[in-house]
């Protein structure tokens, strides 16, 4: 515990990525590989016994911290909403110990203290936690405590980790992300198949990692002659990637989830696959017949569904558009020219001749002003804007700027009335950072509609700060109800009708576009406006 402390000491006293990369380093080349392999997990954003273990609630937190500093419940709430982070909380109303915890390392912490303490009564868990607060000062007594809530947040990326993982083993970073897919757990077994750079059986069990488009915030004529790049529709849907490994067929979604039994009708296909093969695609609701895709919310219905029915299957069909063939037959495609994958990728698909699976329309124009044109319509075609590939491109991972783009259509926008506030996560935690906006509906009442948290400054959010807390109206919980006075331009990239809103619409990918000053209340956009939009 102690050398885990003192990385999270060196990660959290620098924003500089090289120290933070220095840290990583050291760490792993000197930890055991228990102690690392439980590092890597919590680092990934991992919990200490995942979703359903029950170490501590919040409430029996701040009721056990009372009485073993003898502070009134109302003092430690009071310090609670000051601090904003319970962990750290804890840890600075208790007196330093008197008597220093054994030296017992991450692993033997997280295994033999607090795993085995899940779900247990009440008064055992009480007495382990009070135990180690005993045992705990500084440092580490505040990992503990994070460790107990869930909330070890340190500023670092998976790809920061995967970097340093690759500096200390040499196993290529696109090995390293492509292992740490996917579901696994922490365990000395796990870790040393991590950093072997010999082929490993899971291998091939596992998903690629995802390359990712970057935002194209340069002119279009800047990236060169149109005949170097690939024009796709950027179309709204889920990114999956579809495995077929012989006998194993499977759907993997960006977010690393495994979409078995949710589409079945894609397994299907994948199993009349003439050979085995990894495809990269968009997985869209599409009606048959239909000359465009119908929208995420249609989609939606499906994703939630583990083990769809006949009546849902008739009712929300869908279809994956194919971009790129990474693996075909056993063979990693990835170094091979976007150009050649793609060719690849229409042959196996021609051959398949399922419109349930079929390939990306590439985008013939003859100038870049004719793509502007297009990509001006897209909204009406129900897509985002266009995808532009260098023709000559690897299939890289991660977000690697240059080769791949995506020029995104202007989003929507509104202004709405900010009417909740709830404070932020780690070094936002003391700071009021989390809005809930809303509209006027017919009636003349403020109905929420979106919720959002980037867009302003650092001045922008303490001055936002210091107007929430002095117009809180009410307060429920976390959050505080403010007077309905100030305006904010959001942007979005659609609307869709949803029963399970309030306001019957959903806003997609809300933020902030501008702290509308100059605007009163009373001109905010009204619920009719967002209705209007929505298919």
């Amino acid at each position: 515990m102690r050398a885990f402390a003192a990385l999270y000491a060196r990660l959290d006293a620098s924003t500089a990525t090289n120290d933070k990369r220095a840290a990583l380093v050291d760490y792993f080349a000197a930890a055991p590989a228990a102690d690392a392999a439980w590092a890597v997990w919590l680092l990934s954003g991992g919990k200490v016994g995942g979703a359903r273990a029950r170490i501590a609630a919040s409430g029996e937190l701040r009721r056990w911290v009372s009485q073993a500093s003898g502070l009134p419940d109302w003092l430690v709430e009071d310090s609670y909403s000051h601090v904003g982070d319970l962990a750290e909380t804890l840890s600075l109303l208790l007196d330093e110990p008197s008597a220093p915890a054994p030296p017992l390392g991450l692993a033997a912490w997280i295994e033999g203290e607090l795993l085995p303490l899940a779900n247990a009564a009440e008064q055992e868990r009480r007495q382990r936690v009070l135990t180690a607060w005993q045992q705990l000062g500084g440092t580490e007594r505040l990992v503990f405590n994070k460790l107990l809530t869930g909330a070890l947040r340190i500023g670092v990326s998976a790809g920061l980790v995967q970097q340093a993982l690759a500096q200390v083993s040499g196993v290529p970073i696109a090995l390293l992300a492509q292992r740490l897919l996917g579901s696994w757990a922490p365990s000395v077994a796990f870790y040393r198949a991590l950093l072997d750079p010999a082929p490993q059986p899971a291998d091939r069990a596992q998903p690629y990692p995802f390359f990712l488009a970057s935002p194209l915030e340069q002119p279009v004529a800047a990236l060169g002659p149109l005949q170097d790049w690939l024009l796709e529709w950027k179309w709204d849907g889920i990114r999956v990637q579809l495995i077929r490994r012989g006998s194993d067929i499977a759907l993997w979604s960006r977010g690393e989830e495994r979409l078995d039994g949710r589409f079945p009708e894609i397994e299907a296909v994948l199993a009349r696959l003439p050979g085995d093969a990894v495809i990269d695609g968009e997985l869209l609701a599409w009606a048959d017949g239909a000359d465009q895709p119908s929208p995420f919310t249609a989609l939606q219905t499906r994703i939630q569904r583990r083990k769809p029915g006949p009546k849902v299957l008739a009712a929300t069909p869908v279809r994956v558009l194919a971009y790129d063939l990474l693996e075909q037959d056993g063979q990693d495609l990835r170094d091979r020219p976007l150009q050649q994958r793609r060719q690849q990728l229409v042959a196996l698909l021609d051959a398949l001749g399922d419109t349930r699976l079929q390939v990306s329309t590439a985008i013939t124009v003859e100038s870049w002003e004719q793509a502007a044109a297009l990509r001006a319509g897209s909204r009406a075609r129900g897509v985002e804007g266009l995808m532009l590939k260098q023709r000559s491109s690897p299939y890289l991972h991660g977000r690697k700027r240059g080769s791949w783009w995506k020029w995104k259509i202007d989003p929507l926008t509104i202004d709405a009335v900010l009417v909740y506030a709830q404070a932020g996560h780690g070094r936002r935690s003391t700071l009021y950072t989390d809005y809930t906006f809303a509209v006027w509906n017919q009636a003349g009442e403020l109905v929420p509609v979106a919720k959002a948290y980037s867009g302003l400054d650092d001045q922008q959010i303490l001055a936002l700060d210091r107007w929430i807390r002095s117009h809180t109206v009410a307060r429920f919980g976390p959050v505080r109800q403010v007077e309905p006075l100030q305006v904010f331009e959001l942007a979005f990239e659609g609307v869709n009708r949803s029963g399970r809103h309030k306001a019957g619409v959903a806003v997609r990918f809300p933020r902030i576009l501008r702290w509308r000053s100059d605007k009163p209340a009373a001109e905010a956009d009204r619920l009719e406006a967002l209705q209007a939009l929505a298919p």
